[in-house]
């Protein structure tokens, strides 16, 4: 069953009085619990496809469902409340706050949750037992590795438990061993706990470990690949 449905869906930039097809009438579907990853050479639509998915952007045409919800017509108001309760992000950049522990980078989104202190606590320390950073929850950026710190992003991502991760280039600022790790992470949080992970990638070894590949250029499909 698809969860998102992206259905002529086109974006269009204007930059120095020329305007810049990003997508170009684009039909796009992602099943409940998938894997995905857009590959593609820069300018190729990945990232602006996140960005509408997530809410982040606007589409000049076509529509954008997300489970029961066209994110299309919803308000900005709605918008936010929406994006807070069914979307994490991560990117490339951890965007981790130098000052914050590990427990703390993760508990933040949560305050904008009606949860009690105690509650998002416990949610934070299980975001961060699930990946493999329950050890490290006292430690500040600067005394955790990249890779280690990518995961405190992606405990941060999940600990709303949203049922959509959007990753924007997750392994792009990280040594092979880590990055393998994050992708290790990204197809568990698919296959164990059923989150639907679509990533924006350009490391061809990103691109295996995903269910499906889905090659863009010049803002449409150009082919589709699985594992």
């Amino acid at each position: 069953m698809a969860v998102i449905e992206l259905q002529g869906v086109s974006k269009v930039y204007t930059k120095g009085g020329e305007s810049l097809v990003v997508l170009d009438n684009l039909d796009m579907k992602v099943e409940a619990g998938e894997y995905l990853a857009l590959m593609g050479p820069s300018g190729s639509g990945k990232s602006t496809i996140l960005n509408l998915i997530g809410g982040l952007d606007e589409a000049d045409s076509g529509t954008i469902r997300v489970g029961d919800v066209e994110v299309t017509r919803l308000d900005d108001a709605d918008l936010t409340s929406w994006r807070a309760r069914h979307i994490g992000y991560v990117f490339q950049a951890f965007n981790l706050i130098p000052v914050l522990t590990a427990l703390e980078n993760v508990e933040l989104p949560l305050l904008l949750t009606p949860l009690g202190k105690a509650e998002r606590r416990k949610q934070a320390e299980y975001a961060l037992e699930i990946v493999g950073l329950a050890d490290r929850m006292d430690h500040r950026p600067k005394q955790l590795s990249g890779g280690q710190e990518q995961r405190v992003a992606i405990a941060r991502a999940i600990a709303s438990d949203p049922t959509i991760l959007l990753c924007d280039e997750p392994t792009g600022d990280l040594d092979r061993e880590s990055a393998d790790q994050v992708l290790e992470l990204l197809k568990r949080l698919s296959t164990e706990f059923g989150k639907t992970v679509i990533m924006v990638t350009h490391d061809l070894k990103a691109g295996e470990e995903a269910g499906r590949v889905l090659h863009l250029d010049k803002g449409v499909v150009e082919h589709a690949t699985t594992a």
